[in-house]
């Protein structure tokens, strides 16, 4: 059974927790709007156990202090799909802290699912079929319709029984302590914080640029934000990556040089055609000692020896993949056989001086590493 009515208010919301404080697994999923608007906030929290699911409308609704102890609870499982995006929003909007999360979509991945979407999961265990209509709408407008309402729901009322047929799985084969222990680091994952570094440093391709060129797409990088923070929209509304890249290589000086780039549509040209010569004039004109330069890690000398290791492990790695049927990066990421490889532990317990490692991977595998290290030598 299902409410199409949002929950709106607190003693409402008190009633429908009521209604679920027993449950021993409850369902959720999210609608934000970072489509839209500049800064992104949830718009709609759906929630569902084995009797009832409802949402709520975090919009009307912002004080959600009534679902923390629910999220903290050790005795109650509270079940995602692709939980990471879920993680930080809660967090951020509400300061919503999760203990005892599994994530169905992680799940999935472990079980050597290929394709893991909630679409492809649900058409493939229950033969469900879930609707796309409203998957780029903007939940932020109101009113809500019953369809949307509906649409909403329905990536949550499934996932219970989903849950408890991926765990038996995972518990068959021997991998459920695995995804626990994945599910329990996912907890802990936040949004990064605005430190006010460069902007330049978060955008592709700014390694490879001029110090000169890195200024104009700085330049252009803040001009950009502040168009779309004064109109409140998405950064790639007001211009996309591409057009600034195009615009800080060529530095056009002039509305026809703009034209030529082929960086702006005529509408883009009209409302920011003037503003972009005069931000790109600003920075080229930057003193050469003023110029920022891209920050360059160190990249640290690989022996031969530890490049033999890398290998060897890499090699374990591929074959032991295919054996399990999971994805290579899911058992070892090319991050973590590096530092392995690099740090070479002469047993499975000196596995344990690797922070990087999960504990999973250390019981599971340890001495099947060291031994693929030993080969390497």
């Amino acid at each position: 059974m299902s409410s199409l009515t949002p929950v709106t208010s607190q003693p409402d919301l008190k009633k429908a927790l009521k209604d679920i404080e027993s449950e021993k697994r409850v369902g959720f999923d999210l609608e934000a709007d970072s489509m839209y608007h500049f800064s992104e906030k949830v718009c709609l929290l759906q929630v569902a156990s084995k009797k009832t699911a409802f949402v709520i409308d975090t919009l009307k609704l912002k004080d959600l202090s009534q679902l923390k102890p629910l999220f903290l609870r050790k005795d109650t499982i509270k079940i995602f799909h692709g939980a990471d995006y879920d993680v930080r929003s809660l967090f951020r909007d509400f300061g919503i802290e999760i203990r005892n999360l599994f994530d169905t979509e992680l799940a999935s991945r472990f079980l050597g699912i290929k394709e893991t979407g909630l679409e492809a999961v649900l058409r493939d265990r229950f033969n469900v079929k879930l609707e796309k209509n409203y998957q780029k709408k903007d939940w932020s407008e109101r009113p809500l319709s019953e369809d949307m309402l509906n649409y909403a729901l329905n990536d949550v009322r499934y996932l219970i029984p989903l849950s408890e047929i991926l765990e038996k799985e995972l518990e068959d084969m021997g991998r459920l302590s695995w995804v626990e222990e994945e599910c329990e680091i996912l907890c802990r994952v936040r949004s990064a914080a605005d430190n006010g570094e460069p902007l330049f440093l978060k955008f592709k391709g700014a390694g490879k640029l001029s110090p000169r060129t890195l200024a104009v797409l700085e330049a252009l990088l803040w001009f950009r934000r502040e168009m779309a923070q004064q109109k409140d929209r998405p950064l790639f509304k007001i211009m996309g990556n591409n057009s600034i890249l195009k615009l800080a290589e060529t530095k056009p000086d002039s509305l026809k040089k703009i034209m030529n780039t082929d960086a702006l549509s005529q509408r883009q040209l009209d409302i920011y055609g003037k503003d972009v010569i005069r931000v790109i004039s600003k920075a080229v004109k930057i003193p050469g000692n003023m110029l920022p330069a891209y920050p360059r890690k160190k990249i640290p000398v690989i022996s031969q020896a530890a490049s033999n290791r890398i290998e060897a492990i890499k090699t374990w790695r591929d074959k032991k993949a295919i054996k399990l049927n999971i994805d290579p990066g899911l058992l070892l990421n090319k991050s973590l056989i590096n530092i392995i490889g690099v740090k070479n532990p002469d047993d499975a317990a000196a596995l344990g001086a690797i922070k990087e490692m999960k504990n999973w991977q250390r019981r599971e595998f340890g001495e099947e590493i060291v031994r693929a290290l030993r080969r390497g030598k």
